[in-house]
């Protein structure tokens, strides 16, 4: 019997990472291992089984790759050759003003969670893909909120040595779509206490409904896509040039943030298609999977998209999404 699976006995070889992606691309992963609570409580059996599973990887000196919701990732169509994890640690505790929830939370379940329990601030991340320990490890951000700004603690497990460690805010180190977790990828986050000011159940479930309209009306929501591909650029365009060829980016230096959607729609490149992947006509920051797309096929317009923005406005993208298994 495999060794790996003798000693971790609950997790599965080979396993197909498309499944588990919102792009719906990506390679086997030699193994998988879910890590799951049964109860409503981001404690107990979850934290004994994601410590088993990171004692047998690094027992066996086997990469480690922690999944979420599988929204802001591009896996490689060639699979990673390590352990998998998939968070699927949930549960949420409510204590007058805070919540303690799972990592594995999904984003717009507690949106809704807190507003029947009063809890005004996370309307705005219903219709988010992913997992409430996604969005704080590239913390997220949408409508002018951050997550940042109800963080009141993290709970993360090193992967080096399985210590269990507890983040201030202000340790969490978040700024831009960053944070430690993001930078230092030996921390595993499990669980979080957020922090929310009370309001009007209703009128949280209305602004929830808002949100997720825009979402459907401005994002291509009817095709797979790991969410926005770029960072909105903090910058402002000086060129004289560039400002007479388009004089709306004045409006934009006045917020100090150009959509990187804008940037590549005007260098020519909406509805741009490579094998099955194709830059939405609808939303240039998203590129879309038309349905058995490859990795290499979104990579390309990525780095296609870079390379025009860069020549046409001066300004260098980052990528929002987090590429896998590509090598350095």
């Amino acid at each position: 019997m495999d060794k790996i699976l003798k000693e971790l006995p609950e997790a599965k070889k080979n396993v197909p990472l498309k499944n588990y992606t919102t792009y719906k691309i990506g390679g086997p992963a030699k193994y998988f291992f879910v890590a799951k609570t049964l109860g409503r409580s981001p404690t107990g059996e979850a934290k004994e089984g994601l410590m088993l599973a990171l004692k047998v990887a690094k027992e066996n000196k086997l990469p480690i790759f922690i999944l979420g919701g599988g929204s802001n990732i591009l896996i490689s169509d060639k699979g990673l050759n390590g352990l998998v994890i998939k968070m699927d640690i949930l549960g949420s505790e409510f204590n007058e003003n805070t919540v303690n929830v799972g990592a594995g939370e999904n984003s717009t379940k507690l949106a809704y969670l807190l507003a029947e329990h009063g809890l005004f601030g996370f309307e705005w991340a219903a219709g988010m893909p992913g997992t409430v320990g996604g969005a704080i490890y590239g913390n997220a951000q949408a409508f002018g909120t951050k997550i940042s700004d109800a963080i009141k603690s993290v709970e993360a497990i090193n992967k080096k040595t399985l210590e269990i460690k507890s983040f201030t805010k202000e340790q969490c180190q978040l700024s831009l779509k960053n944070s430690i977790f993001k930078k230092n990828k030996n921390f595993v986050i499990i669980s979080a206490v957020l922090e929310f000011k009370s309001g009007d159940a209703e009128q949280m479930k209305t602004k929830i409904k808002d949100f997720l309209h825009h979402r459907r009306t401005k994002h291509p929501m009817n095709f797979p896509s790991a969410g926005s591909v770029f960072v909105n650029p903090e910058k402002k365009i000086t060129n004289k040039k560039l400002l007479e060829k388009f004089p709306e980016l004045n409006e934009h230096n006045e917020k100090g943030i150009i959509p990187a959607g804008y940037l590549i729609a005007k260098s020519g490149l909406a509805g741009r298609k490579n094998g099955n992947a194709q830059i939405s006509e609808k939303h240039a920051n998203f590129i879309i999977n038309l349905g058995g797309a490859k990795a290499k096929n979104v990579l390309f317009l990525m780095k296609l998209a870079e390379a025009k923005v860069k020549k046409n406005f001066g300004i260098s993208l980052e990528k929002e999404v987090q590429l896998v298994g590509f090598g350095k």
